[in-house]
């Protein structure tokens, strides 16, 4: 993402994620990141999308 993205102590309504291994997840299966990003441009399915705004909490961990 081109801004800083930031973590918010609540969830981003309307935001479900499944990605426990991403910083920005929060119990309850929300999204606490502040804005996010999806891509790829084109795409015909779900299969074909990325968010972008992802950030392991493995890289973190370092």
């Amino acid at each position: 993402m081109s801004n800083q993205v930031k973590k918010m102590p609540q969830p981003n309504g309307g935001i479900k994620c499944y990605v426990n291994t991403c910083h920005f997840y929060g119990s309850g299966d929300h999204c606490h990141a502040d804005k996010i990003e999806v891509q790829s441009r084109n795409s015909s399915s779900s299969e074909m999308t990325d968010c972008a705004t992802y950030l392991s909490l493995n890289v973190l961990n370092y």
